[in-house]
């Protein structure tokens, strides 16, 4: 299957996930360029793409590689940095180049020709809107909780007086926040009805009914391939303190395998990380689909599992 085309990892320098599938491409003896677009094209990297009736012509120059990108077997969208531009301009001519750099540099190496993306970018943003991953998944016949989205403060109260069971609220999206000047996190929390204040009408908010679940769980896609795994935690949100839960692997039910493919397919992602609720009457509630999610803290095997299934992904591109 090693045809000599290479294999484009877009990624930052710090990430260890990447390396682990990398070792395994290099074992398999495939050529591997690793790039990180939003630092790396301002500190000598150099991208050229040349457009002609007929033909699209592009090179890719690093500190150790050249890459013909017409030549790109696959290209893995993993963890690049966002475009910032380079530093030693004013704020407007670094704000200028990093969005020259997004649409250019980010619009070629999203239109690499016959190359497979693990995610393609433009797919990655679109299935990160957490209504489109809503709406989607309704569709595709997954249970959903009662959810509503508003910056109508009667209407977040009025939805938090209707389910019984309770309410958490969600962010839409794990957005930079700080507090006297540290990174902040915001979880997935319980709110009361009486906490929901006219401060709801700044920007929209998630509210989702509880669900009671007996655990959580995170099925992993690979293309057709799912790695499940229960997660047992003290906490309603698991990623908050992730040294205190416990995970093993789990088996996916038919129903909702089926599901899992018919939403990767409407919304084209050959990779999605999927969290679930499962109550103990066995009943899994879709929560959300990560795009591009975490998966190598997981359990060692599946670790390893999902490594090499995309391994497999990138060494085959789209030919096969």
């Amino acid at each position: 299957m090693n045809d000599g085309r290479s294999v484009l990892v877009l990624t930052n320098p710090y990430d260890v996930t990447a390396d682990v599938v990398l070792r395994l491409l290099a074992e398999r003896r495939v050529p591997v360029v690793r790039l990180d677009p939003g630092a790396d094209l301002h500190t000598g990297a150099l991208l050229t793409a040349t457009y002609r009736s007929g033909s699209q012509q592009g090179t890719l120059r690093t500190a150790s590689r050249e890459l013909d990108t017409a030549q790109v077997r696959s290209v893995w969208v993993r963890r690049p940095s966002p475009y910032e531009g380079p530093t030693g301009l004013s704020d407007q001519d670094r704000r200028f180049a990093a969005e020259q750099a997004l649409w250019g540099a980010g619009g070629i190496l999203a239109s690499l020709p016959g190359a497979h993306y693990v995610n393609h970018p433009w797919n990655n943003r679109a299935a990160e809107f957490k209504p489109a991953q809503l709406a989607t998944a309704r569709r595709c016949g997954f249970l959903v909780p009662s959810t509503v989205i508003t910056n109508d403060p009667r209407e977040a109260r009025e939805f938090a007086a209707r389910e019984r069971g309770g309410v958490v609220y969600k962010p839409l999206r794990n957005a930079p926040y700080r507090v006297d000047g540290q990174p902040h996190s915001v979880w997935v929390r319980d709110v009361r009805g009486v906490e929901i204040t006219d401060a709801v009408s700044v920007c929209p908010h998630m509210f989702q009914a509880t669900v009671d679940k007996e655990f959580d769980a995170r099925v992993t896609a690979v293309g057709d391939r799912l790695f499940g795994v229960r997660i047992d935690s003290p906490d309603l949100d698991w990623r908050r303190r992730q040294d205190l839960m416990t995970c093993m692997p789990v088996e996916v039910p038919g129903p909702v395998a089926r599901a899992v493919a018919v939403y990767r397919a409407e919304l084209r992602l050959t990779y999605g990380a999927f969290d679930f609720a499962v109550t103990a009457a066995g009943d899994w509630y879709f929560l959300e689909c990560n795009p591009n999610g975490q998966w190598a803290w997981q359990p060692t095997e599946t670790t390893a599992a999902i490594a090499h299934a995309l391994a497999d992904q990138l060494e085959k591109g789209s030919g096969t």
